[in-house]
């Protein structure tokens, strides 16, 4: 008999999957263009087992420490794991212990202490991708991560220059503020424009990553190539205390 949180999951993932295949025929897009990674923070590592085993092979976390430990744990399976958090410079050499893909570069600083790791580790090329800061385009972001759109150009062509790093394309959240703020979908147009810019530099970089459990078809009849999605696969946690 399958165990309560695994059917749970399967359950989580197969209306996820399902979202995902609709969105992209409304778009003429094949599945298998869009990546479902499973966002898994603050869920214990015996999820991230439960939804390997169900075929899920990329996940994401946000927090150094919590990946760090996670990715030790489930060194035996063939993950490909995902850093999605604002990463600070003196994390670089931890997260290039496990991570595939850095999604949230947003500074040259952050680019040279990743390229210093990489070359301290002697590891494979780090794949990254720009996080870039829709709203900062009106001038209203101040809290979050991200570059300023009109500096991604300049950011990639440091990325694309640091030894050990490859750029990989473009992230975003969709905007809480701003011109973009309650329009997802306008977000990830804009994204998209700024992503066939950055191709016309580097054909290569052509990763978007984009969409939530709340706008994974929005960022996908947009052109996303990979979603991130947590709540709507694992369910949402009680409240801590």
């Amino acid at each position: 008999m399958r165990p309560a949180r695994e059917i749970e999951l399967a359950t989580g993932l197969a209306r996820v999957e399902e979202r995902i295949a609709r969105a992209c025929d409304a778009a003429g897009r094949s599945r298998d263009d869009v990546t479902l990674i499973v966002v898994t923070k603050t869920y214990p590592a015996e999820d991230v087992r439960l939804l390997a085993g169900l075929g899920v092979r990329d996940f994401a976390e946000n927090k150094d420490q919590e990946a760090a430990a996670k990715a030790a744990a489930l060194a035996d399976l063939p993950l490909t794991w995902h850093f999605v958090g604002q990463l600070q410079t003196n994390k670089a050499r931890s997260v290039t212990g496990y991570a595939d893909f850095v999604h949230s570069v947003d500074r040259a600083r952050l680019v040279d202490a990743l390229s210093r790791a990489v070359a301290q580790r002697e590891r494979a090329p780090l794949s990254c991708l720009i996080q870039v800061a829709l709203e900062k385009e009106s001038g209203q972001g101040t809290g979050r991560g991200g570059v300023d759109p009109g500096g991604v150009i300049e950011l990639a062509a440091a990325l694309s220059a640091a030894p050990g790093l490859r750029l990989a394309g473009l992230m975003t959240v969709a905007p809480l503020a701003g011109a973009y703020a309650g329009s997802p979908g306008a977000a990830f147009e804009r994204l998209m424009e700024l992503a066939r810019d950055l191709r016309g530099v580097d054909p290569a970089a052509n990763m978007v990553s984009a969409g939530m459990s709340a706008d994974l078809e929005e960022a996908i009849v947009a052109g996303a190539t990979h979603v991130r999605v947590g709540s709507a696969v694992l369910g949402v946690r009680p409240a801590l205390g």
